[in-house]
């Protein structure tokens, strides 16, 4: 695999070879960012660390290609909306002010 356009691709046949496009829809698709991300948390609700690597895996990936579907519907370019909020994030916490803190940008 060469990159996200492939990726999605690929997803985007499976998806339609099982006829489930109709099911994919925006608030399905989040809805099921938001199943998977628990899953991947399961994993860490009574330890820090997780000896289920595969099943960390596994969560991972359920999650990214939801939402690499989410971005084929709204037709965004997940490397160029990430790189912008890198940016905005670079201006909402300087290095100066938050070098080592959690301190949410409004109180730095």
């Amino acid at each position: 695999m060469k990159n996200i356009e492939e990726l999605t691709q690929l997803l985007v046949k499976f998806r339609d070879d099982r006829d489930w496009k109709q099911f994919h829809t925006p608030e399905n698709l989040s809805k099921s960012i938001m199943l998977e991300a628990a899953e991947l948390l399961e994993n860490f609700q009574w330890q820090c660390e997780s000896d289920d690597l595969d099943n960390i895996k596994e969560e991972i990936a359920d999650i990214f290609g939801y939402l690499l579907l989410l971005c084929n519907h709204y037709d965004l370019n997940l490397i160029e909306i990430t790189k912008s909020k890198i940016n905005q994030n670079s201006e909402k916490y300087p290095v100066d002010k938050s070098y080592g803190i959690s301190t949410k940008y409004n109180r730095l």
